[in-house]
């Protein structure tokens, strides 16, 4: 069963980093990308590129994809949106649990199969929230305790 598990983690981080990686290069060769726009495509490149390799080697079987996976699941996890700094990654698929700070906090539940997303800026809603992707938990759990 752990077997199966490793597989579909791999096919997420394979497709979801391909088609990041696609997105991010489009972004980047894009017209008017300086600053930190530009910046942010380079990591996001840079990102999406680890995950796909990460989902590679963890399908062939080789030791350092799961040391790997585990590594870009464990970048997945968090979900930060503040007025000052958003963060968010997502690669092939998530299930997002997040909760809105504000005066009457309130629980909010997304997720997506065949997507990808990144996010990273210094300014971010007006409402902040902060969250979990919880299938990149339990991925992270699955690869880190599984074996």
């Amino acid at each position: 069963m752990h077997s199966f598990f490793v597989r579909i983690i791999a096919v997420f981080e394979i497709a979801g980093g391909l088609f990041g990686l696609v997105h991010q290069f489009d972004r980047l060769l894009g017209a008017r990308v300086v600053g930190m726009d530009a910046i942010v495509a380079v990591l996001g490149v840079l990102l999406f590129g680890f995950i796909l390799v990460a989902g590679v080697l963890l399908a062939s079987n080789d030791g350092r994809g799961t040391s790997m996976s585990i590594w870009a699941q464990f970048l997945q996890a968090p979900l930060l949106a503040t007025p000052f700094f958003s963060y968010a990654l997502s690669s092939g698929a998530f299930a997002n649990l997040s909760m809105t700070l504000q005066r009457s906090p309130r629980l909010g539940f997304d997720w997506a199969i065949a997507e990808h997303g990144w996010l990273l800026a210094i300014a971010g809603p007006s409402a902040a929230h902060i969250g979990i992707n919880l299938l990149a938990l339990v991925s992270w759990l699955v690869l880190r305790f599984g074996r």
